[in-house]
């Protein structure tokens, strides 16, 4: 098998420590462990906390936390892994095979287009279409019951989607299921942003609406605890306890500090304060980022996310969004991600989940390059 590179993290870890301002993460500013934790106490039984080795597939107090997430899950539903990434790779090493055929949601997180296609399978796009009328990215349905047929091995979502922030309904996924249901193959369902909702209505999971559908998600982004790199599936226990022998390859089991400051994020009242940061934070940014975007003498073209800490904006006909990206990279000090790395040209990616303060120095310099160009 021949991995082919991953254009946009290799991109982002080469650049997004160097540069001045960075506008490409994905998540909001990430807490410190003393604010996870809160108490001394606590605080002082995190660095007395031996650091072994734990169950492989995570401890069972935290995958019951996981499983809580999903009513009617139990833990030996969930597998614990090395952060969402490693959560999506265990599922597609598992499940394709050379020459299956995979629908993939585009715009979209390139990494199980990238798997699929190093793994030998045919992929096939499923397109969010822009709505002319509200500049929201929608799904096509009628499109997709033409697309996954009784070829298809896996449909693959990403809900809350990246970069769009477009959220999928519960009719939408019903439908969706349908769909998958009678061609008789599996779901991926990436929903690591759920719960980085801008209104506050935590959305719909394709969790639970047929038998053969497997949910990711993670810590990273809509919590603010990337470096914890904690993330898990959720699917038929048959096929988790497939995925386990996958992760025994792999990383083999998530780190003990990680496994127990999970655990504590993923408590009732923790998880209600991380989340309601990250909305409040969200919902500052995106009214500074729509702000910025009127002050142009022509107003940018921005579609705000429903859900997640990012926003896409269209270029102005005619320019380059990759050569936008490398000029503010190179002249600014600025990072920012072309939607060439989501199949989405023409746009940029924009991170609105940095301190506000940040987020404006960022956005200034853009717009120098921006001015300029124009």
């Amino acid at each position: 098998m021949r991995i082919e590179p991953f254009l946009l993290e290799r991109e982002q870890s080469i650049h997004e420590n160097r540069v001045g301002v960075n506008l490409s993460e994905s998540g909001v500013h990430p807490l410190t462990v003393h604010e996870l934790v809160g108490s001394e106490d606590e605080t002082r039984a995190v660095l007395d906390l031996p650091l072994s080795y734990i169950q492989t597939n995570g401890t069972p107090e935290l995958r019951q936390a996981v499983a809580r997430l999903h009513p009617g899950t139990g833990e030996d539903e969930v597998e614990i892994t090395n952060g969402g990434s490693e959560a999506n790779f265990v599922v597609c090493l598992h499940l394709l095979e050379p020459g299956d055929e995979v629908v993939v949601t585009i715009p979209n997180y390139l990494q199980a287009h990238g798997l699929a296609r190093s793994m030998g399978a045919h992929v096939r796009p499923f397109r969010l279409r822009r709505d002319p009328r509200s500049g929201a990215y929608r799904a096509d349905l009628d499109e997709l019951a033409t697309l996954v047929t009784g070829n298809t091995k896996l449909l693959c979502l990403c809900n809350p989607n990246n970069p769009t922030g477009a959220r999928l309904r519960p009719e939408e996924l019903d439908d969706i299921a349908r769909i998958a249901d009678k061609a008789g193959c599996w779901v991926l369902s990436d929903e690591v942003y759920r719960g980085a909702e801008l209104d506050g209505n935590e959305t719909a999971t394709m969790h639970g609406r047929l038998e053969r559908v497997v949910v990711t998600g993670g810590l990273s982004k809509a919590y603010g605890l990337p470096g914890l790199r904690v993330g898990w599936v959720v699917g038929p226990r048959e096929l988790v306890d497939g995925l386990w022998s996958v992760h025994d390859y792999t990383t083999i089991a998530p780190g003990a500090l990680s496994d127990h400051l999970a655990r504590i994020a993923l408590r009732s009242g923790t998880r209600k304060r991380l989340l309601a940061r990250t909305r409040s934070l969200l919902r500052e940014n995106l009214a500074l980022l729509l702000e910025w975007g009127q002050s142009f003498d022509e107003p940018l073209d921005i579609t705000p996310p429903e859900a997640g800490a990012i926003a896409v904006v269209h270029c102005a006909p005619g320019t380059s969004s990759l050569e936008i990206a490398r000029r503010a990279r190179d002249d600014e000090d600025v990072l920012v991600v072309p939607g060439e790395h989501f199949d989405l040209p023409g746009t940029l990616r924009i991170g609105i989940g940095s301190e506000a303060s940040i987020l404006q120095e960022g956005l200034a310099r853009l717009g120098r390059v921006l001015s300029e160009l124009s």
